[in-house]
């Protein structure tokens, strides 16, 4: 099967490195985005938005023989976002959305606007403004290599609109990997109508597995998140 890996903010292609192992060797096709303007530290990224980096993902949805089958989106945090968007921009192409430490943004919501932005882009804030959960397991050498690889996001992508208009979004299955917050307190969100789950709770077929760390498994636990993603997306 084919599984589109979609990275959050700050990141391309190349943070998925260490998960793509799990899924290629139990005979999956891994490919891991670079969003636009993600490609390099000094690319102009400024006038790249929201929808362009959803376009991209329908992009390479559109570029799978449907004779092949569905594939698969994994969304990491703000990439969650951009994922839901792909699935309802083709709800019949995908089999399944996997959403690591992240969830579905419904219509009119956005990723982060509060996030500090200069020239256009968010470049990756100081540690202090991250929660301590969003920390958890990231040593000093982990946040060094992160900073020393980090690409500053498009501002658009963290401020503009989320935009959708298929309600079959709502039948594709997904599985929400929690890392930050225990399935459990997600669980009690979404029964109470939390904004944060609001869009969540109106999908039909929901899977939660907790992988208890910070907001970036992909760095602090890559093996085990790679195993959670392939039994999410089953056999080959």
């Amino acid at each position: 099967m084919d599984v589109i890996l979609i990275p959050g903010f700050w990141l391309d292609g190349s943070s998925w490195d260490e998960v793509v192992p799990a899924l290629e060797q139990a005979g999956h096709h891994a490919h891991p985005l670079t969003l636009p303007g993600m490609e390099a530290k000094d690319a102009d990224r400024s006038g790249i938005t929201l929808r362009d980096h959803v376009d991209a993902v329908v992009e390479v949805i559109d570029s799978f023989d449907p004779a092949g089958g569905k594939v698969v989106l994994v969304g990491h945090s703000g990439g969650g976002a951009v994922a839901h968007a792909a699935v309802d921009a083709r709800p019949g192409r995908v089999a399944r959305v996997v959403y690591v430490d992240s969830g579905p943004l419904g219509d009119g919501g956005v990723i982060n606007d509060d996030l500090p932005a200069e020239n256009g882009e968010v470049p990756l804030p100081d540690w202090l403004l991250f929660d301590d959960e969003d920390l958890v397991d990231l040593d000093d050498e982990l946040r060094a290599a992160f900073r020393e690889r980090a690409i500053a996001t498009p501002e658009h992508v963290a401020s503009d609109p989320q935009r959708l208009s298929d309600e079959r979004r709502y039948e594709v299955p997904v599985t929400i990997i929690a890392c930050e917050f225990p399935s459990a307190k997600l669980r009690e969100w979404m029964q109470q109508g939390h904004p944060y789950v609001r869009e969540l709770a109106k999908i039909r077929d929901v899977d939660l597995v907790d992988l208890p760390t910070g907001h970036w498994p992909q760095f602090t636990r890559p093996q085990d998140l790679g195993r959670a993603i392939l039994a999410s997306v089953g056999p080959a």
